[in-house]
């Protein structure tokens, strides 16, 4: 794909193919190694073209009392990857972030089997708050593109709705607005699942073991930006047959107008 920066998620070893030129962060994610297996499939902002420079954040513990330019108190080992990106035609830096909302399981006391992903999805959000820290939302500086894997679905379909509608209100009081992908910019799911309300403009972008992509019903990945800079994205989820590519989530591009 001609793309300059890619926002990955559950990662494996970089395979030996991959050319050098594509760039991943050079820092280890903090205490990595006290994490489950789970965790060690993180979330990955990738350098893949020569017309951007890209600067990671390094992910050190919350609470430190003195931050680097560079670095990046996080609440969840394993749960998002960000980096400044700086066109190289002169355009404005921009604070991308790729955000894996990994399943929790309840505690052995509750004897419950079920898992949920919300409770991931809001330590990203507190760990994002550090670029975002007053509560004015238009804040001119916030320039923030936030995707990724969140493992629910938001507004009008029945999975997960209560608890998933926490963290879509939540990153909007943050001053992250949703952006998509929305129909009809990708293909609804048909015949559309029973979950979605009627006239629903979810987008399905991932199917499970039991089906393909013709048959996937959920939209389980979103983008969110910041006020500033929502109305100069698009988005638009690569999820026809023909399109679909190897995942059990298909891609989704994220388009961005200069603001300069």
């Amino acid at each position: 794909m001609d793309i300059d920066i890619a926002l990955l998620q559950e990662t494996c070893t970089r395979p030996p193919e991959i050319p050098d030129s594509i760039e991943l962060s050079p820092y280890r994610f903090w205490r990595e190694e006290s994490y489950s297996v789970r965790y060690l499939r993180p979330p990955r902002v990738v350098k893949v073209s020569d017309r951007a420079k890209v600067e990671w954040y390094e992910q050190v513990e919350t609470h430190r009392f003195r931050l680097g330019a560079h670095q990046m108190p996080v609440s969840g080992i394993g749960l998002c990857d960000a980096a400044i990106v700086t066109p190289l035609d002169g355009g404005e830096p921009i604070t991308v972030v790729s955000m894996y909302a990994a399943w929790d399981t309840p505690h052995p006391t509750l004897r419950n089997g079920s898992i949920y992903p919300d409770a991931s999805a809001h330590r990203i959000i507190s760990d994002l708050s550090i670029f975002m820290p007053t509560y004015e939302a238009n804040e001119p500086e916030h320039r923030i593109v936030a995707a990724g894997d969140l493992n629910m679905c938001f507004g009008d379909c029945d999975y997960f709705t209560s608890r998933a509608q926490t963290v879509f209100d939540r990153m909007s009081a943050l001053g992250l607005e949703y952006v998509g992908p929305r129909y009809p910019n990708g293909s609804k799911a048909d015949p559309a699942p029973e979950v979605l309300a009627e006239g629903s403009l979810d987008v399905p972008t991932y199917y499970s073991n039991r089906m393909t992509p013709e048959t996937a019903q959920l939209q389980l990945d979103h983008v969110f930006a910041s006020r500033g800079l929502a109305d100069y994205v698009t988005t638009r989820a690569m999820n026809s047959v023909e399109e679909w590519g190897p995942s059990d989530h298909c891609r989704i591009v994220i388009d961005l107008e200069s603001t300069s």
